[in-house]
């Protein structure tokens, strides 16, 4: 129980101010003061029996005295105080002159004293808990494919990003020629002077290219979906121009097929469609484990399913197709008691027992469109979410091209987007693309530690990262970071469902894999990145921190 003291007040006040007061107080008094001369607050707290810590001594004295009491502690806080210096091993404060301490040092030496060093040393290796606590972490020397688009990466270390800075001009012209010739650029483990490394900032200004169609400089076309209010404003004189637009498609029109044909030759090792509604992924055969191009449409609607069900497109729903088995082996486990869920073919069967009493005409039954709207219910509640992904194989691919080439609700007819083709996005050439480059920069800040200040640095980069660059990115990092850094990943939303498992039907050969897509323009530690099966399902790596050239993600 707290003892109510007269004259005391718990109060705040800034430290520097009762330290000062305190101070001055100790000069005027001379030596160490007495209890007969000692401030009211500090004889009221003596005559009440709560342990004070005396004045450190005045200047000049030469003796020694216990460190002052932390002004801000608790009145109960009891401290060991010593007067000559102990012949072991002991805490500092015990019997340093209380002159030389400041207050700084007071509360370190006071936070010594409760936790001995071994304490100490152990809190500083421990890692930070993440608020995150309900996302799982994994750990491996390689990081999982991910098919996710980044809008940014924001990367953190010790060591300074120097190298991505102030490129001169020949790396410039190095980098983007060794980009468009897919040269294979292999950088040692750990780099001594990142700085004086050629080598490293041609590949890093390598890893930054991309290729876009269309290119409208000052109209940004990616993201596009939910893009209506950063593009309001900006001049679009395709908008209210048939024959603008219709120009625009045209040409839209011939770089799709010139992806897609770079695609099917394996030149080209993916793509994306971006449209204001959904986005399209397109791989090529030996990408995520399928021996097929394959095609990921996400999100959709019913009607962008049955339009493409009417054009002879055969497609699956594999997030659908697994909750369904999900829910058939729930009810095959249901114990004694427990309902199964009725179908809606079991409750359309169940009217027939009605005409076998002879009662069809008395009792109302639902009509044909009550059924088939309740059927088609669960469709379109799954309309816009991840669930709606769907999944084109094969031959289909052909077809959803001409599917896309031809389709009226591709293009939005209202809006600021209205009379835009899609964006295409691609790691190589094709034509009718216009080449772009991530915007990169680098920061040093000072950030705060146990011993004072260190300095932090961080890279930024953004734009539409795509796994390609993804993967380049992390391999520099690897070597120009001695193996130690910590990056934060933000996903656009819509392409986090790319990183479902599709069905496999056979196990592909590697080194197969890897002679047949020899030329597609990807470094081959990233080719077999790109090659694995997807594993991260819905969600996309969001966190990586790499200590000892050891990965640590968060999905």
């Amino acid at each position: 129980m707290a003892v109510s003291v007269p004259g005391y007040s718990p109060s705040f006040k800034r430290p520097p101010d009762t330290l000062r007061l305190r101070r001055k107080r100790a000069r005027s008094h001379g030596a160490a003061a007495s209890p007969t001369s000692e401030p009211a607050p500090r004889r009221a707290a003596l005559a009440a029996g709560l342990p004070l810590r005396p004045f450190p001594a005045a200047a000049g004295t030469g003796r020694a005295t216990p460190a002052r009491r932390n002004p801000f502690a608790r009145l109960d806080n009891r401290h060991p105080a010593a007067a000559e210096p102990p012949s072991g091993p002991g805490p500092v404060s015990a019997w340093w002159p209380a002159g030389v301490l400041d207050s700084n040092q007071e509360n370190d030496l006071l936070w010594e004293e409760k936790f001995p060093e071994t304490t100490i040393t152990e809190l500083s290796k421990t890692p930070p808990v993440s608020s995150e606590t309900d996302i799982p972490s994994s750990e491996s020397a390689e990081l999982p494919v991910d098919w996710s688009i980044k809008t940014r990466l924001l990367v953190t270390s010790s060591q300074p990003f120097a190298w991505a800075d102030h490129l001169k001009a020949h790396e410039e012209a190095q980098g983007l020629v060794q980009h468009c010739r897919g040269t294979e650029v292999t950088l040692p483990e750990h780099i001594q002077d990142t700085r004086l490394s050629t080598e490293l900032r041609c590949a890093f200004q390598q890893s930054l290219f991309y290729w876009l169609h269309p290119a409208l400089p000052w109209l940004p076309l990616f993201p596009r979906i939910g893009a209506d209010r950063r593009m309001a404003g900006k001049t679009s004189p395709w908008s209210n121009d048939e024959t603008l637009q219709h120009v625009l498609m045209s040409d839209w029109s011939v770089s799709f097929t010139s992806l897609y044909n770079l695609l099917k030759t394996k030149l080209c090792p993916y793509f994306y469609v971006c449209t204001y509604q959904f986005t399209v992924l397109f791989r090529a055969a030996g990408f995520a484990g399928s021996d097929v191009i394959t095609a990921v449409i996400s999100p959709t609607t019913r009607g962008l399913r049955e339009a493409m069900k009417n054009e002879g497109i055969e497609f699956s729903l594999p997030l659908i197709k697994e909750n369904t088995h999900k829910k058939k082996t729930s009810g095959a486990s249901l114990g004694h008691g427990e309902e199964q869920p009725i179908s809606d073919e079991d409750e359309e069967e169940s009217f027939s027992w009605l005409e076998e009493m002879g009662v069809q005409d008395k009792i109302k039954k639902p009509d044909i469109h009550s059924i088939k709207l309740r059927k088609e219910k669960h469709e379109v509640q799954m309309d816009h979410r991840p669930e709606s992904v769907v999944l084109v194989k094969g031959i289909n691919t052909f077809t959803l091209l001409n599917f896309l080439i031809n389709c009226k609700s591709l293009v939005a007819t209202s809006g600021p987007q209205a009379g835009l083709p899609p964006t295409l996005l691609s790691p190589v050439a094709f034509r009718g693309a216009t080449m772009q480059m991530l915007k990169a920069r680098s920061v040093n800040v000072k950030t705060q530690a146990l011993s004072g200040y260190k300095d932090q640095f961080s890279l930024e980069i953004t734009g539409p990262v795509m796994p390609h660059s993804l993967h380049s990115v992390t391999m520099l990092l690897k070597s120009s970071q001695a193996g130690s850094f910590s990056a934060g990943l933000y996903t656009h939303e819509p392409t986090a469902v790319f990183n479902i498992c599709p069905p496999v039907d056979k196990e592909l050969d590697k080194e197969t894999v890897r002679k047949e897509l020899a030329n597609c323009g990807l470094h081959p530690k990233t080719l077999d990145q790109l090659s694995q099966v997807p594993l991260l399902g819905k969600s996309s790596l969001r966190h990586v921190e790499m200590s000892d050239y050891t990965y640590n993600w968060r999905s």
